[in-house]
């Protein structure tokens, strides 16, 4: 009797294993096939990496030699700082030894003394193989990736730079910031620097195009342009407004519009041109009536501040008044990135360019 159940058990076990692994796996399938588009082609190899060729060079030479030198990246945001090192670090020591040997850590998130004193030296201390499963040559050091580095505080940059050189045996540190003037003296002449410069027109406009035809997108070449025009060399954020208009028109063309929209830089020149006019011939009760409208309106105040700085140059206004109402414009930016008031900066440069008007 028990070998009867024990042999009914075992298939009936086994067909409902197979069931549920059915019911599972398409969900399971979707669940992997979701990645964001910036994940999904990013560079798996430094060959991969687009424009930034100096850097492309100096890594080549280093991954072929099994040799690198403490680096420090430094540019602006989404030209490939992160995407380089990884895919260098890829290369080095393979899929099978890349978990143990790259530490990565955001330092805008882990950016005090303590984790340079408990996490970074305590994994710099560690001792590696100069080999790897598969039988190929590695590098006898670990890579520790510290991003977003202009975040950390003063003590914990100084406690690093002990460590950079104690540690030179086993370890190579990669610095990733935007703003190079944020690290400390010490630590920059100890790294090999490398600027990421923003990436040209032409060479997002490819990338975008190779990732169109991977994921069979519909588009036109306006709408291209426009991505590439309100990234400013950013490829991640191109890359995000692209997935983001394709998820929102799905079986449809992706228009020069719908990538506006998206990106949320729809302020429409007319009423930039309004705002001016009141400027150069209104009084100032206009001028604030107009302003409230234009914020109320729910227009970005950095976005009608670019599209302000544009028409001012098309003005017939002399140098010298181009140059006080330009002054005041990157004033009203700096307050506006410190979370100012939008009403109140915008009018405050309203009111320069209508005292500079009234002096024509």
């Amino acid at each position: 009797m028990q070998a009867f159940l024990k042999g009914t058990s075992g298939p009936t076990s086994k067909s409902q294993k197979d069931k549920a692994a059915a019911a599972a796996g398409p969900s399971t399938e979707k669940r992997a096939r979701a990645v964001p588009w910036v994940e999904k082609y990013r560079p798996k190899c430094v060959d991969e990496v687009a424009f930034q060729e100096e850097v492309v060079a100096v890594l080549k030479k280093s991954v072929e030699g099994a040799d690198l030198p403490n680096l420090l990246f430094y540019g602006p945001p989404g030209t490939g700082k992160t995407s380089t090192i990884l895919a260098a670090a890829r290369e080095l020591y393979g899929p099978e030894l890349y978990r143990q040997r790259v530490l990565e850590l955001n330092a805008s998130d882990e950016r005090g003394i303590q984790v340079v004193r408990e996490k970074v030296k305590n994994f710099a201390q560690l001792t590696v193989a100069g080999s790897r499963p598969d039988g190929k040559p590695c590098p006898p050091f670990k890579i520790i990736i510290l991003d977003e580095a202009d975040s950390m505080t003063a003590p914990a940059q100084a406690a690093l730079r002990r460590t950079m050189e104690k540690e030179s045996r086993t370890t190579r540190f990669c610095l990733i910031c935007n703003y190079i003037s944020r690290i400390i003296e010490p630590l920059t002449s100890r790294c090999s620097k490398f600027r990421f410069k923003p990436l040209a027109s032409g060479v997002q406009e490819q990338r975008l195009l190779q990732i169109c035809q991977k994921e069979n997108l519909k588009h036109t070449a306006e709408s291209i342009a426009a991505l590439v025009q309100v990234s400013e060399g950013d490829l991640r954020k191109a890359i995000t407004f692209l997935q983001s208009a394709a998820r929102l028109n799905v079986d449809r063309e992706i228009t020069e519009r719908a990538v506006v929209e998206i990106a949320g830089v729809g302020s429409p020149l007319p009423t930039i041109d309004n705002l001016l006019h009141v400027c150069f011939r209104g009084t100032f009760e206009k001028l604030e009536v107009e302003v409230r409208n234009l914020v109320d309106e729910g227009y970005a105040a950095t976005q009608i501040l670019n599209q302000m700085h544009e028409s001012i140059i098309d003005q017939d206004l002399s140098d010298k008044q181009k140059s006080v109402i330009t002054e005041k414009m990157a004033v009203v930016s700096k307050c506006l990135s410190d979370g100012a008031d939008e009403f109140l900066q915008i009018l405050s440069l309203c009111s320069v360019i209508m005292q500079e008007a009234s002096h024509n």
